[in-house]
């Protein structure tokens, strides 16, 4: 399907997804949002996020929580992604987003807990092994589908500070496979054979920190940390048993161990600035350092040994076992990260009310806009590996309505956000070092349309 069709499925979803029981789709914050208002502002909220959004840019911000809030939500996000005029037919992202916060106090020193959760379309973790040769988009293609949930709790002990921590955890995927008995191989209805299969997920946490600190007059400022996480994928598989054939029995044991991994996510320092002197008026800049360095190979480490006893005499030769895959460093660079966003909110109507300690107008309409570069970690693919990426530009917009104390039984808010966003990703070239390299020179460009929507309550 073309872009526009799926741009066209995509928004009537969109449109009806709060108002039917939610589909078990997700999308990781890290690379495309955590609610409509962060995405709406490019991701550039570190010093100016309160909702369940704050759990992912800066878990301290929790803490500032007006009541507890509750907001669902849905994200899709359209990847077109091409190399050599081919679209590659890189899977869409899109998912519900779930997230809760509940603020209190402890011996007169304000906190909160914040919880966020995604989770992903076609299951609770969806992985994918490939050959080093293989073209591949690989921070889009493989670590998206994937269950996210992330807790923390944050502390206000004096006035203008703000501190909180949490953990993040994702899903891995490990398992097993053997078979053992007798094989015919003239009859192979009379084999004897039995198989076992084991598989199961296994939580990979990562440590998420932050601190803000608040001016009353000018803004915010804060700072935060994410942990690196990488999800396994294990399998062993063992063949043990006999060989018939022409009244000869061969005694055979196969066994092979493969391990890769997926949705490598780097640790990343956010330098985050708010400026909110001007009534109604949020102007972000959000300042990334991204550990892409780090990143290993996801190219499956493969070791295979195979052992055949052919009886004295026999003419048979048996095969060596092949040699250990070797993976090739990628070489990723680290990369500096800036996204930049506004926020201002109109006032709708003459009518005002008090809502948690303050008085604001009724319905209030906020218009967002962001922007965020990301220059790409991966270097020029010139020998064996091709990880096809691109410099992405992200522009983004977004609006809203809150109604403030809609109903006599409600002192709180309702709210209803949207946004969209584009990316694009710039013509690359990349030349192979080899004339005779059969994958030859290649071409990459993309574009990525998000959309998606949030509702919440504030009680």
């Amino acid at each position: 399907m073309s872009l526009l069709g799926r741009l066209s499925a995509t928004l009537a979803t969109v449109l009806v997804v709060n108002a039917a029981p939610p589909s078990a789709y997700a999308a990781l914050p890290e690379a495309y949002g955590l609610g409509s208002r962060a995405a709406a502002m490019a991701g550039a909220v570190g010093a100016d996020a309160s909702d369940f959004s704050a759990v992912a840019y800066n878990p301290a911000g929790v803490v500032a929580a007006k009541g507890v809030s509750l907001s669902v939500g849905y994200t899709a996000n359209l990847q077109e992604l091409v190399s050599n005029g081919r679209d590659n037919d890189v899977d869409d992202v899109r998912g519900i987003v779930a997230g809760l916060v509940v603020p209190g106090t402890l011996a007169r020193v304000p906190f909160a807990f914040g919880v966020a959760v995604h989770v992903p379309d076609g299951g609770l973790s969806f992985l994918k092994a490939r050959r080093q040769e293989a073209p591949r988009w690989e921070l889009y293609d493989t670590r998206q589908q994937l269950l996210f949930l992330a807790a923390t709790l944050a502390l206000r002990p004096v006035p203008w500070l703000e501190v909180g921590g949490g953990v993040g955890f994702l899903s891995a995927t490990r398992g097993a496979f053997g078979i053992r008995g007798r094989a015919e191989l003239t009859a192979p209805f009379d084999s004897q054979l039995e198989h076992e299969v084991d598989a199961d997920l296994t939580a990979v946490r990562y440590p998420l920190v932050g601190a803000r600190v608040r001016d009353g007059r000018w803004g915010s400022v804060g700072v935060s940390y994410r942990g690196a996480s990488k999800l396994d994928l294990a399998l062993g598989a063992r063949l043990a048993g006999t060989v018939s054939l022409a009244g000869l029995d061969v005694p055979l044991l196969y066994e092979l161990e493969a391990r890769t991994f997926s949705a490598f996510t780097p640790q990343t320092v956010v330098a985050s600035f708010s400026f909110q002197r001007v009534p109604s008026l949020h102007l972000n800049l959000d300042l990334a350092w991204v550990n892409w360095s780090a990143y290993e190979s996801p190219v499956a480490r493969i070791q295979a040994s195979l052992d055949v006893t052919p009886p004295p005499g026999t003419p048979v030769t048996v095969p060596a076992s092949p040699a250990p895959t070797v993976p090739l460093a990628p070489a990723f660079r680290d990369r500096i990260v800036p996204r930049v966003g506004a926020e201002w909110r109109l006032g709708v109507g003459e009518r005002r009310v008090a809502v948690h300690g303050e008085v604001r107008p009724a319905f209030e309409v906020p218009l967002r806009a962001g922007y965020a570069y990301e220059a790409t970690p991966v270097p020029e693919q010139r020998r064996v590996t091709t990880f096809l990426d691109a410099d992405r530009h992200t522009v983004s917009l977004g609006a809203g309505l809150a109604a403030h104390r809609p109903f006599a039984v409600l002192a709180g808010s309702l709210t209803l956000d949207l946004h969209a966003s584009l990316g694009i990703l710039p013509e690359r070239r990349t030349v192979k070092e080899s004339p005779a390299d059969f994958r030859g020179d290649v071409a990459m460009r993309g574009t990525i349309v998000g959309l998606g929507l949030t509702s919440g309550v504030v009680f």
